[in-house]
């Protein structure tokens, strides 16, 4: 015969006993489980600043003076970056960062719905409000909004962040609703992507010379300092037009003997004077099938290209005057490229270079792990490593390391004194240990 009670009842005993006593509650251990359960292994081990819970998978981050906005697919939130502490929520379907840290606002949105508000990054306070707007664009110094109040009659206005009244309004017929919501996409140019890194990590760039705005088949280019239409092109089945800095790039692409056959034609608005032009360069707007269809903007800074000449060999070319800032060998890759930098992949895959265009030479080297993948912003060079997983960023001009960490999270913004790593429903801030050399 059994001398007492089995395990199973006295641990019956024992749920009983502590339910009894969160019920009553003289003691509820609940909480602290669940903690326990739900606590998040850290993002950056002995490097991060600070980290804490989100709200959910964010669609951006941005840093912006003393402030990170997240934005998600239906709200928006800021946190202080001192401390990670969150300061306020709104609820909306977009949103966007205008302007510089001094100066720097909100801007938000609901799919479907006209107008747009603009709000503090430190408070959440409406500023300004919009009810007739279809689209919004956000610079690092400017917001442009497009509204349409006769159908397919529409006017392009542009905004200082802080501005109460438009700097220009200009008429852009034949637009329709074509553009809608937060910075929909213009012809002009498009970054790398880059494992680890995401697309807006560089956060919003200047106000171009030049926008194109897409609709009715045609591309109207628009001056955004003087505020008027320079120039309406309507490109040809086999062409595609795209607006970088000051030039207008026509990209023409004929099927023939089973491959595509490109050429190049930059114009200056608004003579419409051909500027340079080049056979024989593709930009990568289209895969080469058998219809050639151009799908996709040229990558690039907002004034140089990258393009593969006839022998498959990768090229950077200024937009301006149609130079060649660097010309590569046949298995160099360039991992990221803007105004100022390209870097650029060895044959052999183990060595990373910095090009200088304002200096025309090498900025710096460093080794590269297989399979890494880079980067540039204005304030950092950033390095994904896979395996063992490690970012790492540099300052753009020297290679100077400005931070790094031991992890597998997403880099989803660079700001002038640090970095945001997301992972799951967490984030965290790694400071820089220097200040950045841009």
């Amino acid at each position: 015969m059994a001398g007492g009670p089995s395990a199973k009842t006295w641990g019956l005993i024992g749920v009983v006993t502590v339910v009894v006593l969160a019920t009553t509650g003289v003691w509820n251990p609940w909480p602290n489980v669940w903690s326990w359960i739900t606590e998040s292994d850290p993002i950056a081990p002995d490097a991060a600043t600070w980290q804490t819970p989100i709200g959910g998978s964010p669609q951006s981050v941005t840093i912006t003076g003393g402030t990170v906005v997240v934005e998600y697919r239906t709200s928006v939130e800021a946190y202080g970056i001192t401390a990670g502490v969150q300061l306020w929520k709104s609820d909306a379907d977009w949103a966007g960062v205008a302007g510089g840290d001094g100066d720097a606002v909100v801007v938000t949105g609901r799919l479907l719905t006209k107008g747009y508000e603009v709000l503090d990054p430190a408070t959440g306070v409406v500023r300004r409000r919009d009810t007739a707007a279809t689209a919004v664009w956000t610079y690092a110094d400017a917001i442009l909004d497009l509204r349409c109040p006769k159908g397919g009659e529409c006017e392009l206005s542009a905004w200082e962040p802080h501005g109460s009244k438009p700097m220009w309004i200009v008429p852009t017929p034949g637009i329709g609703f074509v553009l809608n919501a937060s910075n929909p996409d213009l012809p002009d140019t498009q970054p790398l992507a880059a494992a680890g890194v995401d697309a807006h990590a560089a956060g919003p760039r200047a106000l171009p010379n030049l926008i194109g705005l897409p609709g009715d088949g045609k591309v109207q280019i628009v001056d955004t300092a003087q505020g008027r239409v320079v120039q309406t092109r309507t490109p040809a089945r086999d062409q595609r037009v795209s607006v970088v800095g000051s030039r207008v790039l026509t990209v023409t692409g004929v099927a023939r003997d089973g491959t595509c056959y490109y050429s190049v034609v930059a114009h200056d608005p608004p003579s419409g004077r051909a500027v340079w032009e080049r056979d024989g360069l593709n930009l990568r707007t289209a895969d080469n099938g058998s219809d050639c269809a151009q799908e996709r903007d040229p990558v690039g800074g907002s004034d140089v290209v990258l393009g593969v000449d006839p022998y498959g060999r990768p090229e950077l070319i200024a937009a301006h005057d149609g130079r060649d800032l660097w010309h590569g060998d046949d298995g160099q890759a360039v991992l990221a490229v803007n105004n100022s930098y390209a870097l650029i992949r060895s044959v052999d895959r183990k060595t990373l270079t910095s090009r200088s265009f304002s200096r025309g030479r090498t900025a710096w080297k460093r080794g590269l792990k297989d399979g890494a993948s880079a980067a540039l912003t204005p304030y950092a060079a950033l390095v994904a490593d896979p395996e063992p997983a490690r970012v790492t960023a540099l300052s753009p001009r020297t290679g100077e390391v400005l931070t790094e960490a031991k992890t597998d999270a997403k880099v989803f913004a660079a700001g002038p004194q640090g970095l945001i790593l997301v992972s799951g429903r967490d984030m965290a801030y790694l400071a820089y240990r220097t200040a950045t050399a841009r």
